[in-house]
Parts: structure tokens; sequence; C-alpha cells
């Protein structure tokens, strides 16, 4: 059994029953009625005829004391039952109603509970304000020493804070889990086919490209996937995937990349006896090319430098502006 490594002035009293004879499974907290340090309650403590003592004092300014170590029974409730399943606490106060204890001594209070619940297998602190509880701690395991002798203790500032401790101390033995955040590297994929055979792979691949879609393919596990695009936005895919439909491609859209594969396809060349489609909305020489011009498919008749002549409309256009077909 351990003590509060918060923990940082020592000075053990006599009074105490060594060990307890209770597992932990209880905290009480008690009000000094002064304002305090862990050095004065200390020597409150120390002689034998005091006949008194706690586990744990907070001070004024929330520095925390140790007068009976955890593995024996304080004598601070004027309960052997109490004390001897309960780690007590003395908090500095102030010495009248309602006996206030300053924000630096119930910070502390509270960490220090979290801490004797963390080590001694304590899951939640529970407060009822009900003395019929008392012993059981699957209901409530927080008590008062009002609740054993006629006292007012642990005053009525603290009394009031108890349900408001208890919530502090579980929301920080339990933490709520943070929201993931959307991984924003998720990249949708358009996924056209997937095949064991790369060969397949390959007369998909080539026959996406003579579509005029930009295309590649992957390895996942056995299978060759031939995958059109990588986008940020779902929506970007979606409108990908409809026009692959249109071109009357199957389409699926995944997240799952892979290992890029090489492709064997060679990209068609430019040249003499080419059938191309006009892409472009002007002739190499300036004229306004016709809509109905970009309707048919053309032979390239000649080649020179960045253009080319269609031989079935003796016209030449740009090679930027034609599409192979």
């Amino acid at each position: 059994m351990s003590n509060s490594p918060l923990v940082s002035y020592t000075k053990i009293s006599p009074n105490k029953t060594s060990p307890r004879n209770h597992k932990i499974d209880t905290i009480t907290i008690h009000c000094v009625v002064g304002q305090t340090s862990v050095e004065t309650l200390g020597n409150v403590f120390a002689p034998a005829s005091r006949k008194a003592s706690s586990n744990y004092g907070v001070g004024y300014d929330g520095r925390i004391g140790m007068y009976v170590e955890e593995k024996d029974r304080s004598w601070c409730t004027s309960s052997s039952a109490n004390d001897n399943r309960a780690i007590t606490i003395e908090v500095a106060s102030d010495t009248k109603h309602p006996y206030a204890v300053t924000d630096k001594a119930l910070e502390a209070t509270i960490e220090l509970c979290v801490d004797i619940c963390k080590r001694n297998g304590i899951k939640q602190l529970l407060w009822k304000g009900d003395k019929n509880l008392i012993g059981q701690v699957d209901k409530q395991n927080m008590t008062v020493h009002r609740w054993f002798a006629n006292k007012s203790c642990p005053g009525e500032y603290l009394y009031s804070k108890h349900l408001y401790i208890a919530a502090e101390v579980n929301k920080r033995l339990n933490p709520p889990k943070p929201t993931p955040k959307p991984d924003s590297k998720v990249l949708y994929r358009v996924q056209t086919g997937a095949f064991s055979n790369k060969a397949n792979a390959n007369a998909l691949e080539a026959k996406l490209k003579k579509a005029g879609f930009d295309t590649y393919m992957v390895k996942v596990g056995n299978l060759y996937k031939v995958q059109v695009g990588a986008f940020g936005v779902k929506a970007n895919a979606d409108t990908m995937a409809k026009r692959l439909k249109v071109a009357g491609f199957d389409t699926y859209i995944t997240t799952e990349s892979g290992t890029p594969v090489q492709s064997n396809i060679k990209a068609p060349t430019l040249k003499v006896g080419s059938k191309v489609k006009v892409t472009g909305t002007k002739y190499a020489t300036g004229q306004n090319i016709p809509s109905f011009v970009r309707n048919n498919t053309y032979t390239v008749q000649q080649i020179s430098g960045d253009r080319v002549l269609l031989k079935e409309i003796i016209s030449w256009v740009y090679k930027k502006d034609v599409k192979l077909v």
C-alpha cells in the first residue's frame, strides 16, 4: 500500500491504529477550523494526548502533509469502522460558519482525491449526501464527520462542495476521449476494375486512356487495380465516377491505395495517318472552327512543327487542339 506522491511535508502522529483492518474504499474530508499550514497541523497531531489524527492535511496554501500512512487507520471521524476503510483529509478552513477554504486548498484536495482513487482502485467518487448509505460504497463512497458525532464538520462550505468535488475527481479519473479528427490525408480513388491477371488490367487501362481518362494501376495483394484520379474531396470523386459511367465504365470509389505498377502501355503518338478529333476553337490560321467540325473524326495528312494538316477538311490546326481516337 503506497502513500501519495503529492505530499510535501510528513510528520507521523502516534495517534493511529496499525494496520487498518479494511480495504480503502472511502474518502472522508474534514475542516480544520483554522487557516493553518501543514506544519501547524502536524504539530497539532503530534502529542499522544491529543488522541486525534488524519491521514492527510491540506494547508491554506494548497500544500499537502501526511500524518498517518495509508496502511494505518487514523483517528479522525469518531468512528473506528469508517476510519478503517477511509482515507481522512483535514483541510484548512476559516474559523467560523460556513468554514470556507481557499481556492488553492480546494484544488489540492481534489487532486489528492484523484491520486487516492487511482492508487487504491476506486473507479469513481460517489456522493449522495445520504447517511443511510454509509458502507454501501457502490452507491456512496464519501462520508462526513457529522454523520458519526454531534459536529458540523466539514462545515457548510465543504459539505456543499462534495458533489462538485466528486464531479471534478471523476472528470480527471475518466477524461473524455478526444474526438478523432478527420484524416486530411484521405484520398478518394475511382476504381474501374481489379484483376488477378495483369494483362486484363493493362487492357482496361488502355481502353480508359483511349477514352481520354488519365489512369494508373496499383497492386494490392494479388490484385491489379485500375484507378482514375485521387481526390481529397469525395464529391470530386463522385463527379469522376459519373463521367466514367457515362463513358461505359463500371466504377467503385475506394480510399485504398496500393503499390504503383508501371504501365506497359506506350502512349500513342501523333503521326501521319493518325485519327483525331478537333478540340480547339480556332484553326492555326486564326479563323474560328465551326462546332460541327469538332463532332467528326479526321486523318492527319501532314505534320509541320506544332501544327497538323487534316486531310478531310484540308485545314491546319495546332497539335494541342487535337485528340487521338
